[in-house]
């Protein structure tokens, strides 16, 4: 392993001062920010300073005083240029899974309005490997609506990216799509899928869950229609960070979504008996936004203050290419079988690899001080943060790998044991 090169490209690097932003686990290399990304400085002194600071002192005046109640504008705001949208259209609040339930009931509603009088449209089409979540939420939709209204139609992401025409049909209502898979890292063109789901009506909804912070996306570009993201992998918010959802301007009129909570109200504290949706992107909110969460992901997004989203989607691009490169070179790539696009524009910032004992190398990777992760059946992961991730890091991380290949080490009776997170 030739670290000599890989600290001259660590010296190149346009990125590589963004590292210090960011508290690094001792002697770890941390190649799981697809899952989980790392804590900032800037985030552990909010959290401290809202907590000490503000909470501690000022209690309730903080709302005001601290401006707690415009977080989830404020966040969505700073989230806003990061996804390619415009001002009004990104607010930060709940779930991935809870703003999902938002956007394909307002979807759905948007195009019962557009569609009277016709054949009604009632099929939410989304791939067969879409994030479980995203497939079950349509599921539960449809429980409470019934199938006549929302009806799942799954088709295999490769079968739909070759013939669009044969599942996005006139029966199509919505189209929910992620942009990178959980599984593979492959990247799905998402400006062709919506073109076409335009073409014939339906409305398109994106999860950027494994895209926004990783690569430059162009929601208002792509004409989307609704979109939602998590913010604690590639934006670093923090273990279970509230969300994010998107809705372009041209439909914010016409919408309604059914979790009708008060701060979604044109007018919260008038406590009125009866619901008036806000006028403005605030109405996709539903209760009190969670000031701690929220507030560690306000500091966590000014990590990217002053990134070129180009670069940071080269560098990733530079170190999945280098991960494979040096991998070939150890003699140990034909250990695995990799699952993710051979053609670095046709997939995310992650590499996947199957084999039969991926979780127990994943656990010994863990023990060896490489951070990766597992899906199931047998998919080990590794994610590439380009604002931390060295070069010199792959280096290392690969070269334990081809150890851990070579001795076997994984097939210790420690690393075989699964524990209930994966």
């Amino acid at each position: 392993m030739d670290f000599e090169k890989l600290a001259q490209l660590d010296a190149a690097d346009p990125l590589a001062h963004c590292r210090a932003q960011f508290v690094i686990p001792a002697d770890t290399v941390y190649l799981d920010g697809n899952s989980l990304g790392l804590l900032s400085h800037a985030t552990q002194a909010r959290v401290a300073e809202v907590t000490a600071g503000q909470w501690g002192q000022d209690g309730i005046k903080s709302w005001n005083k601290h401006q707690w109640v415009q977080l989830p504008q404020r966040v969505g705001e700073k989230l806003a240029p990061l996804i390619g949208a415009a001002p009004g259209q990104v607010v930060c609040c709940d779930s991935i899974s809870v703003n999902l339930f938002k956007a394909l009931s307002a979807a759905l509603s948007l195009v019962k309005q557009q569609d009277e009088g016709a054949r009604p449209r009632h099929q939410v089409l989304s791939t067969r490997d879409n994030f479980p979540t995203d497939l079950y939420m349509v599921q539960g939709l449809s429980s409470i609506v019934g199938s006549e209204r929302c009806e799942l139609q799954l088709a295999d992401e490769s079968e739909l990216l070759a013939n669009p025409q044969a599942f996005i049909t006139e029966q199509t209502a919505v189209v929910l799509i992620t942009e990178v898979n959980f599984r593979t890292g492959r990247r799905l063109p998402v400006a062709k899928l919506i073109e076409h789901a335009h073409r014939v009506g339906a409305r398109v909804i994106v999860d950027l869950a494994h895209s926004a912070g990783a690569m430059p996306v162009a929601l208002d570009a792509w004409q989307a229609d609704f979109a939602v993201g998590c913010t604690y992998k590639y934006l670093n918010g923090g273990p279970g960070a509230p969300a994010f959802i998107y809705v372009a301007k041209r439909h914010l009129p016409a919408i309604s979504q059914p979790l009708a909570g008060w701060f979604g109200h044109a007018n919260p504290f008038a406590f009125e008996a009866d619901y008036e949706a806000a006028p403005g992107i605030e109405k996709m909110l539903s209760g009190t936004p969670a000031v701690l969460a929220m507030a560690a992901v306000d500091a966590a997004l000014d990590s990217f203050t002053g990134v070129d989203l180009q670069q940071l989607r080269a560098k990733s691009v530079q170190l999945s290419e280098l991960f494979l490169d040096l991998l070939e070179s150890t003699g140990c790539a034909n250990e695995f079988r990799c699952i993710s696009p051979a053609q670095s524009h046709e997939r995310g910032s992650q590499l996947s690899f199957a084999h039969d004992d991926a979780y127990a190398i994943c656990q010994a990777l863990i023990d060896a001080k490489i951070i990766a992760d597992f899906r199931a059946p047998n998919y080990l992961r590794v994610g590439f943060t380009p604002l931390y991730t060295r070069f010199t890091d792959i280096g290392l991380a690969v070269e334990r790998l081809a150890q851990i290949m070579a001795d076997k080490s994984y097939l210790a009776p420690q690393f075989q044991q699964r524990h209930k997170v994966t």
